[in-house]
């Protein structure tokens, strides 16, 4: 196969892209400052560093593919706002996705932008004035960072050609073939490795949203929870060579399920992180509370953020002045159980559908505003949110298409009107989903023992549950329905629904059906509640990896397309 000059995602990049994104495949631009005036300076040195940090939440981006809609709207999650057939969401939800749209290539060239920047700073950092631990410390950083890129890539694509230390240029002829999973696991997971022992144990005030070692240990345990599941274990799309390899590993090997339990009781075991818990405030205040928080011991790693109140001006219904922005879906809200933790399907739950949003998981309030929400007003008090027919400005197909909008992670007394801010940093990796990995991975390994009943309580715990215990002797099945559904309600929004039914391998059953919300209609104190149809959603095979950009696959002939693209 012939050589062929790398494409312009690997090639094109300058040091002002570092602080400056504009068109990824725009020429290279002008700045008064080159390699040797940025690194000859510390100051300038750590802005570089902080610009490989700065596109570390742009799969979790709520409003990655704008409009207020993010893979939360791409998923049976959410209704996406502003929707029509251009929006990268929407082309996600009803299967109309292609290697030409728009969307599909932000993580390619977002990663690879990234990755250049990270080899940039390792090829300087030896001669830059900073201290001989400071050096170590960030050059362990950017190591993190460069892993947390390419394992952006992988869940996207699968394998991804690996690049190494080696800063390419136009004029550099390189092979950019595409490596096998397995290769790009073991490359991820040695650059973890070697990244721990030179990080920061703990975050320090002044350090805060830096990478710490616990960090470095949650996403090793992400990855190699990711690697066991279904998707990528032996089950792949692709049944023959060469895709086959390059999606997932060739042969199942349950033991890769005891390779990411162990890593998530490695996290575990650190004894730095706890679940914030606060059930005496109200059942469950823990949970919203930690949302609000810039610190706290839950956050492992934050997306950061300045003072803001950009999911408020998109989520609150518009009479408290919020935006187009994404709106959960019936799915979703039927999915949050009862305060006992029973699901409402069960005949002694004591659901209601007569009135279905009392005596719900204290989560659910904290994640949906639906009708009679208590919301915060600008100028205050809270007063009810109406969402039945007719009523103006938040009515259901007025200011929603589902009858609900989103509350999670928002702070209550913040409007988008108002001066009040919050603190909220994006909650990239929290304590709570690496016991939920950690219970997941060891239940696949071992079945139901203790230890997996013990993450799983201690998560229904926080969320102020009555009982929060569970069933005894459950079968190793019936344990991982109940850990898929916690997951569900307990990180939903938070950017993992879409990539777990993937590497579940059940999108066909949540993703391929209609969508629904609910019309309330009100006839004096009574109200009527009836389950609308919101959008047909559409999922096929090819779906569970993204397509490489048409783009890149015109410039590099060597590069794999996924399977059915």
């Amino acid at each position: 196969m012939t050589k062929l000059k790398l494409t312009a995602s690997l090639a094109l990049f300058t040091l002002a892209l570092a602080c400056n994104k504009g068109e990824f495949l725009d020429k290279t631009a002008t700045t008064d400052l080159d390699e040797r005036a940025v690194f000859s300076d510390s100051a300038r040195t750590m802005e570089f560093l902080t610009g490989i940090y700065a596109d570390i939440a742009y799969s979790f981006n709520p409003f990655r593919f704008g409009n207020g809609g993010g893979l939360e709207s791409a998923s049976d999650e959410a209704e996406g706002g502003g929707s029509n057939s251009s929006n990268g969401y929407t082309q996600w939800a009803v299967g109309s996705i292609n290697s030409n749209s728009f969307s599909v290539g932000d993580a390619w060239n977002t990663s690879y932008a990234n990755i250049r920047r990270t080899n940039i700073f390792f090829k300087n950092l030896p001669g830059s004035p900073l201290t001989g631990n400071l050096k170590k410390n960030t050059k362990a950083e950017a190591r993190f960072l460069r892993a947390w890129y390419y394992f952006n890539l992988v869940k996207h694509y699968g394998g991804v050609p690996l690049v190494g230390d080696t800063i390419y240029t136009g004029e550099t002829p390189i092979r950019v073939e595409r490596r096998s999973f397995q290769d790009c696991i073991s490359y991820i997971i040695s650059e973890l490795d070697t990244a721990i022992p030179d990080l920061l144990p703990v975050q320090f005030s002044n350090n805060y949203g830096r990478i710490t070692e616990g960090a470095a240990r949650a996403l090793k345990a992400r990855v190699l929870l990711y690697a066991a599941s279904p998707l990528f274990n032996g089950g792949q799309v692709a049944t023959a060579e060469p895709l086959r390899s390059v999606t997932g590993y060739v042969a199942a090997d349950p033991d890769r399920w005891r390779l990411a339990a162990e890593a998530a009781k490695e996290v575990i075991d650190m004894n730095l992180y706890k679940l914030n818990e606060d059930n005496n405030t109200a059942p469950g205040y823990g949970f919203y509370k930690l949302f609000t928080l810039r610190k706290n011991d839950e956050h492992i790693l934050q997306g950061m953020r300045n003072k803001n109140r950009e999911l408020e001006a998109w989520w609150l219904p518009p009479s408290r002045n919020g935006g187009d922005g994404a709106k959960p879906t019936k799915e979703l809200v039927d999915a949050f159980p009862m305060k006992n933790g029973k699901p409402i399907t069960d005949n002694t739950s004591g659901y209601n559908a007569a009135n279905p949003y009392i005596d719900r998981d204290p989560r659910f309030n904290y994640s949906i505003i639906h009708n009679e929400s208590m919301i915060w007003l600008n100028g205050g008090p809270k007063q009810p949110v109406y969402t039945y027919v007719g009523v103006p400005q938040d009515a259901i197909y007025t200011g929603t298409s589902t009858g609900y909008y989103i509350n999670k992670m928002l702070q209550d007394d913040v409007v988008s009107n108002n001066f009040t801010e919050t603190e909220r940093c994006f909650p990239l990796i929290r304590y709570a989903e690496v016991l939920l990995n950690y219970a997941e991975a060891l239940n696949e390994w071992q079945g139901p023992e203790p230890d997996v009943y013990a993450a799983v309580e201690a998560i229904r715990k926080r969320a102020g549950l009555n009982p929060f215990t569970l069933p005894a002797n459950l079968s190793k099945e019936q344990m991982r329905e109940v850990i898929r559904a916690e997951r569900r309600v307990e990180l939903a929004f938070e950017e993992h629904r879409f990539w777990d039914v993937r590497r579940w391998k059940i999108a066909p059953q949540t993703d391929n059906k209609t969508m629904h919300g609910t019309e309330i209609t009100r006839n004096g104190s009574t109200y009527t509640y009836q389950t609308i149809n919101v959008r047909p959603h559409v999922f096929r095979d090819a779906m569970y990896l993204w397509p490489l950009p048409q783009s890149e696959l015109s410039k590099s002939p060597e590069l794999l397309q996924n399977p059915g693209w």
